[in-house]
């Protein structure tokens, strides 16, 4: 039950190396560019929303008081409830260890792998650009992506288990800048 109650929590995490929009054929597209953007977030990394609602978790840059990167837990997630008035509200203990919460791995100066506590197949990598900024890197269509928001489109099933239709990742070439999209089926 344990094991089912992971998988259920992170299935839009799933690790795959290359995401192809090929993977979705027959599915209708859900109307994500009616969500919400989250906005004024000083250091946003990138965000995860999914239906049915347009609440959607944050991951920011983490810092100490004095402005250093916090090296334990250098992104910090957290909950913009749009539902609720656009409230800023901590994940819950549950989210954090079984969901949305982030383990990270320092694999050298300025350089993180960063992986979801529920589905460690699908590794992000925190690094620190040229001009002095973080950004998480990730895998599209074969291309080194800046990873800018997840989602993840659900039709039913319940809280435990629900039933993912596909995952969509977006992001910009990290080469060119622009725009890449990828979608796959859990």
């Amino acid at each position: 039950m344990r094991k089912i109650f992971y998988l259920a929590l992170l299935l839009f995490c799933t690790g795959i190396d290359s995401v192809s929009g090929s993977d979705l054929t027959g599915i209708a597209e859900a109307k994500t560019d009616t969500l919400p953007v989250p906005k004024g977030i000083k250091e946003l990394l990138f965000y995860v929303q999914r239906d049915p609602n347009p609440n959607t978790v944050v991951y920011e840059l983490n810092r100490t008081a004095q402005g250093a990167l916090n090296e334990a837990e250098p992104i910090y997630p957290f909950w913009i409830r749009y539902a609720d008035g656009g409230e800023r509200k901590e994940l819950n203990y549950i989210q954090r260890k079984f969901a949305y919460g982030l383990n990270t791995k320092k694999l050298g100066k300025d350089h993180y792998e960063v992986k979801f506590v529920s589905y460690g197949k699908l590794p992000l990598y925190l690094r620190k650009t040229a001009d002095g900024k973080y950004r998480v890197y990730t895998t599209l269509n074969k291309k080194e992506v800046i990873l800018d928001r997840v989602f993840v489109r659900i039709e039913g099933g319940t809280f435990w288990v629900p039933n993912v239709l596909y995952v969509e990742l977006s992001g910009h070439d990290a080469a060119t800048g622009k725009a890449v999209t990828g979608h796959f089926k859990p």
